[in-house]
């Protein structure tokens, strides 16, 4: 059985709770009484997704060139960036996805030579970087509008017409297959110029498959391995070439639980997604992005600032690949966050500390993560284990603003664990007791 069929077992062990009821807060779901098997290689990789304007208002890739070695030592292996292409002021919102010149960085982040220091320093420290595209429009300024109206869809009168709802930027053609190659031949300018290890493709829906498939073909013969990240829920983009795509639905389900929804709703949506991913494929989650800071205050979305540390637990350890938004990692005064303007962030050590023993437990942890899953019918805490025949992992995740007990799993209560955000070995009692927004992540080796 490999994990999506546990998934997929999962999914209707769910449904038949669901047709039972609840039971007691601290009553054991049904499990399934097959020994437990080992599933398919899972994601020990994290992103770290960067937003320069949150690093300086001028010299944004040098400032935050100056960060990539703590962002690293979180545990971090992916860097993110968001776009750094000089921005088009036409019908302009302040937006960094309206892009004015694909092979030129925004003089108010710095210059190429800035952004390749950027690059080396990260993979310097061992990080990866990914570099954020725009292939579905550009701004109304982009000198294609005046040299190549035909890259545009137009009306009957030969007007270049706005992207979807967005005024501030106009609609590519791609059923031109110029336009597709200025497109491609524009990615491929990134890869060779600045070394960079893939791309988070912006809007992917917009763009038609055939591009992509093409195009990331295209890429990795310049450079094989490249990673990439399609924006989008369609798991149809796996076939063209893409490494991962979007869980939208995970950080609203988890807000509904810190906001007093029920676990079982999470473990039922979380199961459900994943049960799509190709084996070998993967699946971004996370507490924050910049869409989500942008329309969420930071600091109530999860109860309390505290509480996004104890989301972002859920996001590491129930599959996929974590995100870390860069604002986690900050104090801030808990309000939305736009990332179409300069916004100055005290940036936290300790948070930052908290962040990266989260990620070396989810490392830490990667082997148990292939075991089935089992979750814990509880209608307050997020309670669950992972276990193949050598490991066994015990995730506890108290999404309120006050103290709770918690009842151990009975087949763990008694065993001698490593807690792995404690650091130190101990022997699980018959209860578990988390502060406000607490977590703790075991393992049996």
């Amino acid at each position: 059985m490999n994990t999506r069929d546990i998934s997929k077992a999962f999914i209707l062990a769910m449904s038949a709770a669901a047709l039972t009821g609840c039971g007691s807060d601290d009553m054991d779901m049904p499990s399934n009484p097959a020994l437990p098997e080992t599933g398919a290689e899972v994601s020990t990789s994290v992103i770290y997704q960067a937003n320069p304007r949150f690093f300086a208002k001028n010299g944004c890739l040098g400032a935050l060139t100056a960060h990539v070695e703590e962002i690293a030592s979180m545990g971090c292996d992916i860097l993110w960036v968001m776009p750094v292409m000089e921005q088009g002021e036409k019908d302009a919102f302040g937006s960094p996805y309206c892009i004015r010149d694909f092979k030129a960085v925004n003089p108010d982040y710095g210059t190429m030579a800035d952004f390749r220091r950027l690059v080396e320093t990260a993979h310097g420290a061992g990080m990866k970087v990914m570099l954020d595209w725009v292939a579905n429009h550009t701004a109304w300024d982009h000198s294609w509008t005046v040299t190549h109206p035909e890259y545009y869809v137009r009306d009957a009168a030969g007007n270049i017409q706005q992207a979807s709802t967005w005024t501030d930027v106009a609609q590519l053609d791609f059923s031109n297959p110029d336009t597709a190659g200025a497109m491609a031949d524009a990615m491929l300018y990134w890869v060779e110029q600045s070394d960079i290890d893939g791309f988070r493709c912006d809007y992917a829906d917009g763009v038609p498959h055939s591009f992509w498939e093409e195009t990331i073909a295209k890429l990795r013969e310049a450079k094989p391995g490249l990673l990439m990240l399609a924006e989008s829920r369609d798991a149809g983009f796996y076939a063209d070439g893409f490494d991962m795509i979007y869980d939208w639905d995970f950080a609203p389900a988890m807000s509904a639980v810190f906001n007093g929804g029920k676990p079982s709703d999470l473990f039922a949506k979380a199961a459900s997604t994943w049960s799509a991913v190709p084996e070998g494929k993967e699946l971004l989650r996370y507490a924050f992005n910049h869409d989500f800071a942008a329309e969420n205050a930071t600091g109530t979305t999860y109860g309390t600032p505290e509480g996004a540390e104890a989301a972002y637990v859920l996001t590491a350890m129930l599959g996929g690949t974590p995100m870390i938004y860069s604002s986690m990692d900050a104090d801030t005064d808990g309000g939305t966050l736009s990332f179409f303007s300069y916004t100055p962030l005290d940036w936290s050590s300790a948070k930052r500390g908290r962040l990266g023993a989260i990620n070396r437990a989810y490392k830490a942890t990667a082997e148990a993560r292939r075991g089935e899953l089992t979750t814990y019918a509880n209608s307050k805490a997020v309670m669950f284990t992972r276990a193949t025949p050598e490991q066994k992992m015990l995730v506890i995740v108290n999404p309120t603003g006050g103290q709770l007990t918690v009842k151990t799993p009975i087949t763990l209560a008694g065993e001698t664990m490593t807690d792995l955000i404690g650091e130190g070995e101990v022997t699980l009692p018959a209860a578990v007791t988390l502060d406000a927004y607490g977590y703790t992540i075991y393992l049996k080796r």
